[in-house]
């Protein structure tokens, strides 16, 4: 039987019938309905933020957030990250410029941040790795220092706190993904965090058409409401994630016994005073010690029909659209990780002893 490198989490499909039943009475299917206000509601409380705002997905919060903000110029991130960051970033007319990572923890390298600010600078797009969470005080910092804004990419830290502190609080914004592969999904949706009223007005602007009123529409948007069957299962899935990461961490815990004192691995660090959500498994191949490369490892997996995943592999600021325009040279632990890095299977429901088998495979490699 084959294992793949996730597994969407799911309620009982008794519990989403009976939440979407309702539906065929009110035929209200989108346009921010009854299920839509509820999810928004549940999920300012879970997170534990100011203002929460949902979209049909991580993209958009990320893309309508810049607008939102009127951003102009540069914008300081990071190439460690899926292709939604940048191109959010290119897609609305900014110059995404490129910070190395620490090589500890895969987010942006906050001592290298300041050295890349311009008069052109207007923002810093940091992104949560793997669960991992950015120096937010730092970033918080040099914000301030430069009169910069800041958007985090929270795609990956979904229900994660620092020091007690919803990590949907940090930053001007916090965008986040629930897409189908997240530790919590609305099948496709995100949603943006925020503090200030009149982000809150411009956003749902942005995202319903540049609509303010029903006779006004002083604004260009987007269409990116969020659907009533996905807050639906959004609803489902939030009454069952505390479960789901419980069960995610009982994974993580068995990978890193097998595999926490093997010569040439690197993983992912445990970090002090953040509550984590064991979003990701992965390891950081060192081929010179270890005696076999990342890809070797992932060619042996996939032969013994477990998926495995190069992510992020290849850099953003490598890609063929952007060919010629960055130099991956100048974000060179980056590129290190990049060519080692493989994120192992992890879900909820992932056997301890498929997990077993897993590194018996892998430590097999080493040579």
């Amino acid at each position: 039987m084959s294992i793949n490198v996730t597994r969407s989490s799911m309620p009982p499909l008794e519990e989403y019938i009976t939440e979407i039943r309702d539906l065929w009475d009110s035929h209200w299917l989108t346009n921010m309905g009854v299920k839509h206000k509820q999810l928004q509601s549940d999920l300012k409380k879970y997170l534990g933020v100011e203002n929460i705002d949902l979209l049909t997905n991580g993209h958009m919060a990320l893309e309508l957030s810049m607008q939102a903000l009127g951003l102009k110029g540069e914008v300081i991130t990071t190439p460690f990250t899926f292709a939604s960051t940048t191109h959010a970033i290119v897609r609305n007319g900014l110059e995404p410029v490129f910070c190395d990572i620490d090589p500890i923890d895969f987010t942006i390298d906050t001592d290298k941040i300041e050295s890349l600010i311009t008069d052109k600078t207007c923002a810093i797009v940091p992104v949560h790795v793997y669960g991992n969470v950015c120096h937010v005080e730092k970033i918080e910092q040099i914000a301030k220092k430069y009169s910069l804004k800041v958007i985090y990419d929270a795609a990956h830290t979904f229900g994660e706190t620092v020091g007690g502190k919803g990590i949907g609080s940090f930053g001007d914004v916090s965008c986040f993904s629930f897409h189908a592969t997240k530790v919590f999904n609305s099948i496709e949706g995100g949603a943006v965090c925020f503090k200030g009223k009149e982000f809150g007005e411009e956003i749902y602007r942005l995202k319903n058409f540049g609509i303010r009123g029903p006779e006004i529409v002083d604004g260009v948007g987007a269409n990116a409401k969020m659907n009533e069957f996905c807050a639906a299962m959004g609803i489902c899935n939030l009454r069952h994630v505390d479960e789901e990461i419980a069960k995610r961490k009982l994974v993580v815990e068995r990978y890193r016994e097998h595999l926490e004192n093997v010569d040439g691995l690197q993983l992912n660090p445990i970090q002090k005073n953040v509550l984590s959500n064991y979003a990701y498994f992965p390891v950081v191949f060192e081929e010179k010690v270890f005696g076999a490369s990342r890809n070797e490892v992932m060619d042996m997996l996939s032969n013994n029909g477990i998926g495995a995943r190069k992510y992020f592999y290849p850099l953003t600021n490598t890609f063929d659209c952007f060919h010629g325009k960055f130099d991956s040279n100048l974000t060179p632990v980056a590129l290190h990780i990049s060519k080692r890095v493989l994120t192992l299977p992890l879900y909820a429901d992932l056997s301890l002893e498929d997990v077993d088998r897993i590194c018996d495979l892998i430590i097999k490699c080493k040579r």
